[in-house]
């Protein structure tokens, strides 16, 4: 089977003054097509360097990463992007809505980048923003929407483009144990249909949700393992608008 994320011998090191900080110490691993890996770690275990990396946000110091069979570490900076917009959808913890645009215009903007008609966007958009519950919100502002709300609009911003893989960065860190419950019923359907979520969490309860644990410290990985027995969200939860 071919793999969304190879990563082989993969360095990190970043130069501050005259100290040399070394975020990642030679990492190797691979993610599925259709896999729900957590990454976890407490802060500086270089889990968020992971992220960055994963994302294109950043390129490795040593070693490959290979995104559907590409060698990010030789692209450009505009090739960068390029990958960015058409390859990764991008889930983060503050939500990065625009305040002063509806829900749909928000979902619309990787679209906007990728030169796709206006007709396209709204029909593409107002199509993801069902699939996460709000199809009837899409002309909310921001501050119409709860935090779970938004966090939804969130996740349909990344899977408008329908990407390889879908990146979350802490999704629940600035929600409620109920909302966040919620927001991972989301994920867990989406992952049901095929899509591949890599999230960064420290929260165990909410790794939980996912089938598989990459664990980091100082640097390195420390375990890797198939979470057995996920948590589900019931379906009747999925379904709350």
């Amino acid at each position: 089977m071919n793999t969304v994320v190879q990563v082989s011998n993969v360095t990190k090191v970043y130069t501050m003054g005259d100290q040399r900080v070394e975020a990642l110490k030679g990492i190797s691993f691979t993610v599925l097509p259709g896999e729900f890996v957590a990454i976890m770690g407490a802060s500086g275990s270089g889990k968020s360097t992971c992220m960055n990396m994963l994302g294109c946000l950043d390129v490795p110091t040593g070693g490959e990463y290979w995104l559907e069979g590409v060698s990010v570490g030789k692209l450009s900076k505009n090739e960068l992007a390029e990958i960015r917009n058409k390859k990764i959808g991008f889930v983060f913890q503050g939500f990065n809505l625009l305040a002063r645009t509806t829900a749909r215009e928000n979902v619309e903007l990787p679209l906007v980048y990728a030169r796709i008609s206006a007709v396209d966007r709204r029909e593409r958009a107002m199509a993801a923003l069902a699939q996460v519950g709000l199809g009837e919100r899409y002309d909310h502002y921001s501050n119409q929407l709860s935090g779970g709300q938004q966090q939804r609009v969130a996740i349909a911003r990344a899977l408008v483009n329908e990407p390889a893989i879908i990146m979350a960065d802490e999704p629940t860190g600035n929600l409620d144990s109920k909302t966040s419950v919620e927001i991972m019923g989301i994920f867990q359907r989406l992952n049901r249909q095929g899509i591949t979520i890599i999230m960064v969490t420290h929260e165990p309860d909410i790794a939980a949700y996912t089938s598989r644990h990459i664990i980091f410290r100082d640097g390195l990985i420390v375990s890797d393992a198939p979470n057995a027995s996920p948590r589900l969200v019931e379906r009747e939860q999925e379904q709350t608008p």
